[in-house]
């Protein structure tokens, strides 16, 4: 009996050690297999010693421990004594002072709370490798840039590194519901199971640190920002305690959503007035019971006045107003407020592109020092490809900070495999000419333009039950693109992608530079086969699942018609003088460049501007056969996605294999749904036939507008 346990525990164990799929993100630690390499860390991995003690690093001896054994079948050994057996050394600053130059110290200091440096330090004649923060949690991310450099075999023990964020709060915004469900989440449930906290904790939540910890995310906002007013009922605070105490050796701090709404819901008011007393007095208190279990709370995360939720117009106060009042209770802890600028009405008769400029420029500089306006990279709401918001270049005395979505609501969601970083890195170069002509997005966010302190990247979440977290194994590489991006936006997509593929699936050339070959060019396809040419807003209604330029009826701004405006003499929204004029918020470099459709980039053309079925673009075709020329790309570029992935089966374990091929064969699929459907529905207008060059669009129209997917995942909730 013994002798069968003993055979069925190796099995469960080789099969634990062989087995792929996908829970172990990027921390995955292979065996090292360079024998250079290996020589270089074995003896780094047999004497290590720490300046000190810190919840800190014992997190970091817990992650050295898992690597030493993965990487090198051995756990690490510590050395009593830092001149003995030592090899490398870890600690801060401060607790090396004695034994860094005045050089070394000087140029570690500069690196700021986050930063990290590692290089070697001469004592009595004998070198040691050193990771020195200024923190602890510099420290960490350090002894993570380390390890990554091991997996990569880009380590050189001869090579000094300094490294420190360009941003000062690198955030993922989860849309978890309390309930468990999550808004445009595509993985499953929420992995905050609010029900058995605060007394069970899920060792996931341990594993969810260290990702983010590896890339450098330092705060969560846990709860969905159309809020649940009782996330900031004590009995939740006790639970986020929880999470809170856990996450804080990993460097990361808990942010909540605060319903505006919650003095009357949860404090029994008649009134959320934000200049009333007892509102004012209300939210003192609140605050001051959450920092009571938290005492590094990072704040709260509000979105207000949009799409149904309650905020400070009901009072006929604005959002300076608003956020004031939060912003003021949460000064005296150190809080930071993030006041969401995704504001729109449909009872407003404007462009829903102008509106958030509408109503942040008036009140400008309004804002109490601890307030960040949080800027989706595009006015509308995270297309495919959008222009950068103009409010990057409109506010000159508000912190602004950017929110990307990882989550792909508009990308194929979790059945498509489309690399995201290309996109975020398209944004963030984007010149806006304001407050100089040279600024840039990026310029803007990390202050070095804006001249801001209060810095602020944030991703919304997809991070779910699913095993492998993101429900397309793929989209791990947008979680760990958005963490790389936070830390350093001059990362080339392409760098970032080089990162990922080799912490993910080792070291095989072919491998590598066929996977990435995918990654960099999904995005490209995915933008051609759903919306080209500045197309934007033509998914399905509610679910935002697939094709749907036909969607009418209901509430304008949430109907395709109203963006693509397709009539017989063209296509495309006007936002030059002649139409909303939603250029003029923009440069005045910009403005009149992308005025004239003969010099817009070509991707944005469609966005601003309605134009003739035949005008002519560069390529010296018409913009119909444009149109039909790209959705056709787009199609043949998941095609040789799918062909490139397939040629790899030899090269990938089989989970991970047969997992991505299912789902590229899906988006082959999808792809041709997208372009089969926009080409014969857009054809009703052009009156043209197809390109003569393009594989043409198969299928009835009338059948494809009658799909409907009403248990499509991520929906949001009707309350």
């Amino acid at each position: 009996m013994k002798f069968l346990f003993s055979i069925c525990l190796f099995i469960c164990l080789s099969f634990s050690s062989f087995a792929k799929d996908g829970y172990e993100l990027w921390l995955d630690y292979s065996p090292v297999e360079n024998a250079e390499m290996k020589a270089q860390i074995t003896p780094l991995f047999s004497g290590i010693f720490f300046f000190g003690e810190s919840p800190t690093y014992e997190v970091i001896r817990k992650e050295l421990e898992i690597a030493g054994q993965k990487m090198l079948g051995k756990s690490p050994v510590y050395s009593p004594d830092r001149l003995g057996s030592a090899s490398l050394w870890l600690g801060t600053r401060e607790q090396l002072s004695q034994v860094l130059s005045l050089d070394q110290q000087v140029k570690i200091k500069d690196l700021g709370e986050d930063g990290f440096w590692i290089g070697k330090i001469e004592v009595n004649g004998k070198s040691y490798l050193s990771i020195v923060g200024n923190r602890p949690v510099g420290v960490l991310y350090g002894a993570f840039h380390w390890l990554k450099s091991i997996q990569t075999e880009t380590f050189d023990q001869n090579t000094e590194i300094a490294d420190n964020p360009k941003v000062k709060l690198r955030m993922l915004n989860h849309w978890d519901n309390l309930d468990r469900t999550v808004e445009r989440g595509y993985a499953g449930f929420s992995i905050w199971d609010w029900h058995k906290l605060p007394g069970y904790v899920d060792p996931r939540y341990t594993d969810y640190a260290r990702a983010n910890a590896s890339i450098g995310i330092n705060a969560v906002s846990l709860t969905n920002v159309n809020a649940n007013a009782l996330i900031l009922t004590t009995d939740f605070m006790k639970k986020a305690k929880v999470l809170a105490d856990l996450f804080r050796p990993y460097g990361i701090k808990v942010f909540l959503t605060a319903r505006f709404s919650a003095p009357i819901e949860i404090g029994k008011l008649k009134t959320a007035d934000p200049l009333d007393p007892e509102v004012i007095e209300f939210w003192k208190r609140k605050t001051d019971e959450m920092y009571s279990f938290i005492p590094d709370f990072g704040g709260f995360v509000v979105k207000a006045n949009s799409e149904g939720q309650p905020g400070p117009h009901e009072y006929k106060r604005n959002h300076a107003e608003g956020a004031n009042v939060l912003a003021d209770a949460l000064a005296p802890h150190g809080g930071i407020l993030i006041w969401r600028a995704f504001v729109y009405s449909h009872e407003v008769d404007e462009d829903r592109h102008k509106q958030a400029n509408l109503e942040f420029e008036p009140i400008d500089g309004k804002f109490r020092d601890n307030v960040i306006i949080q800027v989706k990279n595009g006015a509308i709401d995270f297309m495919p490809r959008e222009p950068f918001h103009p409010l990057f270049g409109a506010v000159k005395n508000t912190n602004l900070g950017m929110e990307f979505q990882i989550t792909q609501e508009y990308l194929g969601q979790a059945t498509q495999w489309v690399y995201l970083a290309p996109m975020w890195e398209e944004v963030l170069k984007s010149k806006t000419y304001r407050p100089a002509p040279t600024s840039t997005v990026a310029g803007i966010i990390d202050g070095t333009d804006s001249g801001q302190k209060l810095t602020l990247m944030a991703g919304v979440s997809n991070i779910g039950t699913e095993r492998n977290w993101t429900g397309h194994l793929m989209a791990q590489s947008n979680w760990f693109a958005f963490g790389r991006q936070a830390w350093d936006h001059m990362l080339t997509s392409e760098q970032i992608a080089d990162e990922w593929v080799k912490l993910t699936f080792g070291q095989k050339p072919e491998a590598i530079a066929k996977i990435k070959d995918i990654m960099l060019e999904s995005h490209e396809a995915a933008v051609n086969y759903m919306m080209p040419l500045g197309l934007h807003h033509i998914m399905g209604r509610s679910h935002h699942y697939g094709p749907g330029p036909w969607v009418e009826g209901g509430r304008a701004d949430w109907t395709a018609l109203y963006y693509h405006r397709a009539d017989s003499l063209g296509i495309g929204f006007d936002r030059t003088s002649t139409g909303s004029n939603a250029l003029a918020q923009y440069a005045p470099e910009l403005a009149q460049t992308w005025s004239d459709p003969n010099q817009i980039p070509e991707k944005y053309l469609l966005w601003f501007h309605h134009v003739s079925w035949n005008f002519e673009l560069k390529s010296g075709k018409t913009l119909w056969e444009e149109i039909g020329l790209h959705y056709d790309q787009g199609v043949k570029t998941a095609r040789k996605m799918q062909e490139t992935w397939s040629s790899l089966e030899s090269e990938i374990d089989p989970e991970r294999f047969h997992h991505v091929s299912q789902l590229l064969a899906i988006q082959v699929q999808e792809a041709e749904w997208w372009r089969n459907s926009c080409l014969l529905y857009f054809q009703t207008f052009a009156k043209q036939p197809f390109p003569s060059e393009i594989e043409k669009p198969t299928g009835d129209l009338e059948y494809y507008k009658s799909l409907e997917f009403p248990n499509a995942p991520g929906i949001r909730p009707r309350w």
